[in-house]
């Protein structure tokens, strides 16, 4: 699927029977999904969020600004951040499944009909813009709404779309095609902005004006790249924020510009006290924080993805001045489809498992086994990363506790995958006809495709759990087998369910292939897991299982 996020700012923040409206005009649009509506009462402006495939997407934009400009009335707008127009900017942005130049026409797109149809002037920015000098959307924006009607009378000015005519309930829209925007502030122990705006430019790409050799003034250049900075007074707060757009996270992360702006205002006599994330934010810009600030601790990022979200939360403090809940903000997770059966208890889980249903069944039992192992393996090479006498050996540890979660987290997934896959064969099932006939190859291809995933992933596994055993803690042996024992299991149970499923097909070039890795795996892991067993009962004084007798 092609999805498309939208992240309109409009200039309503006060009024919530306003912005709500103006959200709700968006998310009455047939596939568009609401998933933020942020206010802020000093800014007096709105961040509004909502996803969906292309087309839905450009329909509900196009509501969005429609019903902003029957609401909204510019001539009587006041608040501290800058603006131009009642929808204020319209920016796009590629989730997944569609790249940046098809996003740049969906601008072109939403820009053309909101032009032609509404009559409202359309400057265009970002990667959808049609010129060098309106790619900031800082620079289209300057003169603010109060500077419109100037700009629209300057040749270098003629909107992209739409009239160069001055609109003055309306203003004007900045539609656009960027990555990820992050709106983020940080928060300093002062209620004085300007003090704010010193940190503000020392931080910002564009800097500060100062006076040059010959009494001349130049722009001196900030210090992180790809940021746009003001500071600001937030009443409501009771502090002074540095306001920042993080325009592009892989120039600057969330955790540069926060520990920028720490550095800085240390170097000035105050103190950050904590931060504020607008709007949602991408799963990797916390998970890159939280591992950051780990690795700063000592400690290894090879720990739950949780703990790593809570770590970056807390050293960032997003909780300060509101609450910052991470189901609700993260952008994937609120994307993510509910999983019901990995959320259960493993009494709720095993009592499912046991009743009279087809499912949960064999192919999410090994799943769960491969997701312990490699939960065994993490663990094991969690207690020897921090000792000392293990510190030779740390970057290792630390690499497999990393593998290990993540392998840990795709098999907890495949639980409640294979049993959706099972449901679509269900499905294709009381089909008839030639439907029928191709909805169910597909459909048992799929219901294969889990388990074989489940398979392939044993023999890393048990790779994980026999090297950890060996430069891991001497305490740990026995849960390095364990782990090593579980890969072996889960290999073999799903690759059984990979036969079942396509038994029948042998005769199919793609179901033959996937029976031979399911085969192979099987095989591997079970070698590998025997060597890693026997070296482990070795260690503990046995030769081998059988003498235990």
């Amino acid at each position: 699927m092609k999805v498309v996020e939208c992240v309109p700012n409009v200039s309503e923040g006060r009024r919530p029977e306003i912005y709500n409206a103006i959200a709700q005009a968006a998310a009455s649009v047939p596939g568009v999904r609401l998933l933020n509506v942020d206010p802020g009462q000093e800014t007096n402006r709105t961040v509004i969020t909502f996803v969906g495939e292309p087309e839905a997407v450009v329909e509900g934009a196009f509501e969005l600004i429609k019903k902003a400009s029957e609401l909204i009335d510019m001539r009587e707008h006041s608040g501290a951040h800058p603006r131009m127009g009642a929808a204020d900017v319209v920016p796009l942005v590629p989730v997944s499944g569609i790249s940046m130049e098809e996003c740049v026409e969906l601008a072109n797109q939403l820009g053309k009909r909101v032009g032609e149809e509404l009559g409202f002037p359309v400057y265009l920015y970002e990667f959808a813009a049609t010129r060098p000098e309106r790619k900031s959307l800082a620079d289209i924006r300057a003169g603010e709404y109060e500077g419109l009607r100037d700009k629209l009378a300057d040749p270098e000015w003629v909107p992209d779309y739409g009239p160069a005519e001055f609109v003055p309930s309306f203003g004007a829209v900045v539609i656009g095609a960027r990555k990820f925007l992050v709106a983020y502030n940080v928060n300093l122990n002062v209620t004085d902005k300007r003090w704010a705006n010193r940190v503000a430019f020392d931080v910002r790409e564009r800097g500060r004006m100062v006076k040059g050799p010959d009494g001349k003034k130049i722009q001196q250049p900030g210090l992180l790249k790809a940021v746009r900075g003001v500071g600001w007074y937030i009443p409501e707060y009771g502090c002074a924020q540095v306001s920042m757009n993080l325009v592009d996270l892989d120039v600057t992360p969330v955790h540069v510009a926060f520990d920028t702006c720490d550095e800085r205002a240390q170097a000035r006599g105050m103190r950050v006290t904590g931060s504020e994330l607008v709007g949602l934010v991408p799963r990797q810009a916390l998970l890159q924080a939280g591992e950051h600030y780990l690795r700063k601790m000592g400690r290894s990022p090879g720990v739950p993805e949780a703990d790593i979200i809570h770590t970056a939360v807390r050293t960032l403090g997003l909780g300060e001045v509101s609450p910052f809940e991470p189901s609700e903000r993260v952008i994937e997770y609120i994307l993510a489809p509910k999983r019901p059966l990995a959320a259960m208890t493993l009494q709720e889980f095993a009592d499912e498992t046991s009743r009279d249903s087809a499912a949960p069944g064999g192919g999410s039992v090994s799943a769960l086994a491969g997701a312990l192992g490699a939960s065994l393996a993490a663990m094991v090479a969690n207690l020897a990363h921090p000792k000392g006498a293990y510190a030779k050996n740390r970057d290792e540890l630390e690499a497999i506790a990393v593998e290990g979660q993540r392998i840990k987290q795709e098999l907890l997934d495949a639980i409640d995958e294979d049993t959706w896959a099972f449901e679509k064969l269900m499905a294709a099932n009381r089909l008839s006809g030639e439907e029928r006939e191709a909805a169910l190859r597909e459909a048992t291809l799929d219901a294969a495709r889990v388990p074989l995933g489940v398979a392939e992933a044993g023999p890393r596994i048990a790779e994980l759990c026999g090297r950890v055993a060996e430069i891991g803690m001497a305490a740990s042996l026995s849960d390095a087998g364990v782990g090593a024992a579980m890969a072996q299991a889960a290999a073999t149970g799903a690759a059984m369910n990979v036969r079942i499923n396509l038994k029948e097909m042998a005769d199919d070039p793609e179901a033959a292939g996937r029976l031979d890795r399911a085969d192979a795996a099987v095989r591997t892991t079970g070698e590998i897991a025997s060597k890693v067993e026997a070296r482990i009962w070795e260690r503990l004084g046995r030769s081998s299982q059988a003498e235990q007798g």
